[in-house]
């Protein structure tokens, strides 16, 4: 029954740029029906990876974006990118800063309008004084053992390195940023009388506990923001839900070591990691009218594996 599967597996997984030429011709072909045009959208680090293919998407919709990050010069570079870009505009901003966020959700009003659409995307996987050097090592001998048939002896106890720098330093970015810019677009909302969808990027590692230990309890505090808030603002017709990706091709992957990417991909069932572009277009989905029924869910986009 096993090499049936295998095989079953083996014949039924495209390549990979197989997939991505026929991936490409399907949303070209639906790039048309999601329609957001007239909406102010707020994409946080959006300077590359995920958050440019999210804010492109948006603006290939009709809305007005507000490409945020940290980089400027990468803001701007998605921008230069988005379907219109003189209705887009680039803003550097640091999420983990109140004060920060209120003011460049301040200009994004005065310059396109009251925000409808929010995009949490900006989120880190390590941070300085976090441990992370320490663990990826330890999982390497501890994967040296197993591959050698030895009854593993290495104990991966990455929070006995963390330091509170490193703590606070992914979860400033990836929750408290998150809930600076919630507040910042709700308000926003309700100031103008208007309702909105706000979609967060969580990650199927809240579900498996597979990963970080600072970046894995980020990822699920934000299914219990969204799931809180969903209840709180549904009154006023505002939306809030999460996009939880498995493993995707993004720069979060970079210093990870390539045999692991590999053992990842080997563990779902579609063979491959996901595109940004495709989680763009669940992100577009929810952001719209599509989906109007949809409030405290995740969307879970991750080739139907569920331990990484």
């Amino acid at each position: 029954m096993a090499e049936k599967r295998l095989n079953w597996l083996y014949h039924h997984r495209q390549p990979r740029e197989a997939h991505k030429q026929n991936n490409e011709i399907t949303r070209r072909g639906k790039m048309s029906e999601i329609q957001l045009a007239g909406r102010v959208a707020v994409v946080t680090g959006a300077g590359q990876g995920m958050g440019r293919a999210i804010a492109q998407r948006l603006a290939a919709g009709g809305a007005k974006v507000a490409a945020l990050d940290l980089n400027f010069e990468q803001a701007q570079e998605s921008v230069a990118g988005c379907a219109d870009p003189s209705v887009c505009m680039a803003y550097a901003c640091n999420v983990s800063d109140s004060d920060a966020v209120n003011k460049t959700f301040a200009a994004v009003e005065s310059k396109l309008g009251p925000v409808s659409i929010l995009v949490n995307n900006a989120g880190i996987g390590r941070a300085p004084g976090d441990g992370s050097d320490q663990m990826y090592e330890l999982m390497g001998k501890r994967n040296e053992e197993m591959a050698n048939g030895e009854e593993p002896k290495t104990h991966v106890d990455h929070i006995v390195f963390m330091e509170d720098e490193g703590w606070r330093g992914v979860m400033g970015v990836n929750l408290d940023g998150v809930f600076y810019c919630t507040r910042a677009a709700v308000r926003s909302m309700v100031n103008a009388d208007i309702k909105g969808s706000i979609i967060s990027i969580s990650s199927t590692a809240a579900q498996s506990g597979e990963g970080p230990v600072h970046y894995v309890t980020s990822k699920a505090a934000i299914v219990g923001l969204t799931r809180a808030l969903a209840r709180e603002l549904g009154s006023r017709g505002i939306r809030i839900n999460a996009v939880a990706p498995g493993p995707t091709n993004t720069p979060i992957m970079n210093g990870i070591p390539e045999q692991w990417i590999k053992d990842m991909e080997a563990a779902i069932p579609l063979g491959r990691m996901a595109e940004p572009n495709e989680i763009a277009d669940a992100v577009s989905w929810l952001a719209s009218d599509a989906s109007s029924m949809c409030t405290g869910s995740v969307l879970v986009a991750n080739g139907g594996s569920y331990f990484f």
